[in-house]
């Protein structure tokens, strides 16, 4: 499993990249679409979406259950992945990369430094 260092990590299983000023990438952990299995189906959250830490902003099916996306952070969409929308398989394939969920403008870009650590979540999930 990998656990890119520059991510940092909530304890719901979504990672946070900050890409530019108050601008974060938000996406699901290795280890979670590796708990999910084939993941077939992503309802993404709407461009312009208020979001609230902890609260649900995408929603995720796999042929083994249904799951939420939780938000790690406050913010707004700003975009979203619409290739998920056809290819939702992109989520296991390349968690960190080509299956991001959206990108987000941070309410308070210090929040994301109250996530984990890479090394913090692998602890985290008994790695």
């Amino acid at each position: 499993m990998v656990f890119p260092e520059e991510l940092r990590y909530s304890q719901d299983h979504e990672w946070v990249k900050v890409v530019e000023g108050n601008k974060v990438l938000i996406g699901i952990t290795d280890f979670a679409q590796d708990e999910l299995g084939d993941i077939v189906y992503v309802k993404l959250p709407a461009v312009g979406q208020e979001i609230k830490k902890d609260s649900a902003m995408a929603s995720l099916e796999s042929v083994k259950s249904a799951s939420d996306v939780l938000a790690p952070i406050d913010g707004k969409v700003i975009e979203v992945n619409e290739a998920l929308n056809g290819q939702p398989e992109l989520i296991n394939q390349d968690p960190y990369g080509q299956g991001w969920i959206a990108l987000v403008e941070a309410a308070d870009i210090d929040q994301v430094s109250t996530l984990m650590t890479a090394e913090e979540y692998k602890k985290f999930i008994g790695h």
